[in-house]
């Protein structure tokens, strides 16, 4: 497993690597906090931590900064001389002029779904983030900010009026979020801030937001070290992220990193357990984040090649794929059935390069001053829809491939904010579709409390079909007509009466369609379920009615019928 390559593994899809995180959700305070757990095998930063995410969110506009046929092996990035920290760079008393009229304090409340009782959410919460102005009268924040929000309030500097705030777009995948407030009151002297460029190692950035321990605007002052693809912990993706030492705290979350005048990035989350090192979200992936949403109307995501890839560091193996001295690229390991990739790569190809850029036998491609970044990043910077060249190495022959690039959902979902879950109830037998939220209620250390099976499933098995899902009995309600199948809980139901399933829609139809005297399920180690239909339909409504559910099915069904 340590030979994959270290970020092309989430091309394949975010589930794939997603078990790095044992649990991924807001902690019970004031404000939130998104843990997650030490990785294990594929773990995306050898050396195993725990991160932090804040609460804040973020989002901007306009094109992606990487465009097709890149050739320049700097792939278009500003040139400059390397500095010493905070030279050049933007200074505290400058953030605060500028954050005075731009940074606003968030107040959201939210109520987050109840995974295991479907029917239910769980107790109302109130949490507290930063955002800021940009242009077109929206404010920029995280979206762990305002995920699962009922109510959102803003509150500008120096005001003691709150504001309602709507959320506009959402793209937990990047941790952005954009609101608009309609009370022209609100917009009375507040400025836009200006999105500026990717910072320079050791250039200084000044964090400006609402942190816990007090309600005044804080400033805090750090120096960049890092500029890599970072596992976003809230979207359990992985993205361009910029490591500062300044400290960023809960309730930092969402506001601006600013440098010389105009906005680097936007803080999203720390390393807990580490002191001062934080991460702020890249104006590129701000951009991109932007741009989807005012070209589309909504989020759209980002793109995916739908691969699985192996790094080509061991001479005897790029040997025995005919590879020259003089190339390089990365060993294709397996292929999402259902991205444009499986039409045009096969298993055992070498990618030689990624739009003109050379990808090394480590899976990386010049960035700037001598830094790489994995190729994983050009993949995702590009727009869906936009096709890619990609140049591969086939049984000894090159050749040079064309390749449609969208956003690809994994079999599994890694998580499902701002909606409530599906499920179907009949006979007191509740069904749902497996998604990782559903794991993560059995605690922080979910990847081993949970049903193994279902975890194993969860992050490694591909869709084979457009609107797959794998359903699973979560449980029995207890009566007379489910007696003795209570231990079958927990297990994957692959056919009715025969019919293999694909969704827990085509299930739900299956079972209310029935014309048999008897209803039968087929679940994981060839347990069988087999009801009377007539008594079982007969049965649902009282069971429904002493454990005080008001429907069978979730409200994502009823909507539809």
């Amino acid at each position: 497993m340590g030979s994959f390559l270290r970020v092309a593994r989430n091309l394949f899809s975010s589930s794939f690597y997603s078990h790095l995180l044992k649990e991924c959700r807001f902690a019970p305070s004031a404000t939130n906090t998104i843990h997650t757990a030490d990785v294990n095998s594929l773990s995306i930063a050898e050396n195993n931590f725990t991160q932090q995410t804040t609460n804040n969110k973020l989002r901007s506009e306009t094109q992606s900064f990487l465009t097709s046929g890149v050739k320049n092996y700097k792939l278009g990035f500003r040139r400059r001389p390397f500095r010493k920290g905070g030279e050049g760079s933007a200074t505290n008393s400058t953030a605060v002029e500028l954050a005075l009229n731009s940074v606003v304090k968030i107040f959201t409340v939210s109520c987050s779904p109840n995974y295991l009782l479907p029917w239910q959410n769980k107790s109302q919460r109130e949490t507290m983030g930063s955002g800021f102005v940009i242009m077109g009268r929206k404010i920029l924040t995280n979206a762990h900010v305002v995920a699962d929000h009922s109510f959102v309030l803003v509150r500008k500097h120096g005001s003691p009026t709150k504001y309602r705030a709507e959320v506009k777009a959402v793209g937990h995948e990047c941790d952005l979020a954009i609101l608009v407030v309609e009370s022209e009151e609100f917009w009375d002297g507040m400025n836009p801030l200006e999105l500026g460029d990717i910072p320079f190692l050791q250039e200084a950035v000044a964090v400006v937001g609402y942190p816990q321990g007090g309600d005044n605007i804080s400033v805090t002052k750090g120096v960049v070290s890092r500029v890599e693809p970072t596992q976003y912990v809230h979207g359990a993706s992985q993205l361009m992220a910029i490591q500062i030492d300044a400290a960023i705290n809960p309730g930092n979350s969402g506001g601006p990193a600013i440098m010389s005048n105009k906005v680097a990035g936007v803080a999203f989350q720390n390393l807990s357990g580490a002191e001062n090192i934080g991460y702020i979200i890249p104006v590129p992936v701000i951009k991109h984040f932007i741009s989807g949403v005012e070209e589309n109307g909504n989020y759209v995501g980002f793109c995916s090649l739908g691969l699985s890839c192996q790094t080509t560091e061991n001479v005897h193996l790029r040997n025995h794929f005919s590879m020259r001295p003089d190339m390089t690229g990365v060993l294709v390991s397996k292929i999402n059935p259902l991205s444009d990739a499986y039409k045009v790569l096969k298993k055992d190809d070498i990618i030689l390069s990624f739009d003109g850029v050379p990808i090394a036998n480590d899976g990386t491609v010049p960035f700037r001053n001598r830094e790489r970044i994995t190729f994983d990043h050009l993949v995702s910077m590009k727009k869906p829809n936009e096709k890619a060249i990609v140049q591969v190495l086939r049984d000894g022959q090159e050749h040079e491939l064309s390749i449609v690039l969208r956003p690809i959902q994994p079999l599994v979902p890694v998580h499902q904010f701002d909606k409530l879950p599906s499920y179907y109830i009949f006979a007191g037998l509740v069904f749902v579709p497996l998604t990782q939220p559903y794991l993560h209620e059995y605690g922080e250390d979910w990847y081993n409390t949970s049903p193994r099976r279902l975890c194993e499933r969860a992050l490694r098995e591909l869709p084979k079909k457009t609107n797959q899902q794998l359903v699973i009995l979560s449980q029995v309600l207890m009566d007379d007509i489910n007696a003795g199948y209570e231990r079958l809980a927990e297990l994957q139901v692959y056919k009715v009466n025969g019919t293999e399933i694909n969704n827990l829609e085509h299930l739900r139809q299956l079972i209310e369609t029935c014309n048999t005297e008897f209803l039968r399920f087929d679940l994981d180690d060839d347990r069988v379920i087999v009801l009377n239909y007539g008594e079982a339909k007969s049965a649902t409504t009282k069971i429904l009615k002493r454990h005080r559910i008001a429907s069978s099915v979730s409200v994502d069904f009823t909507d539809t019928e």
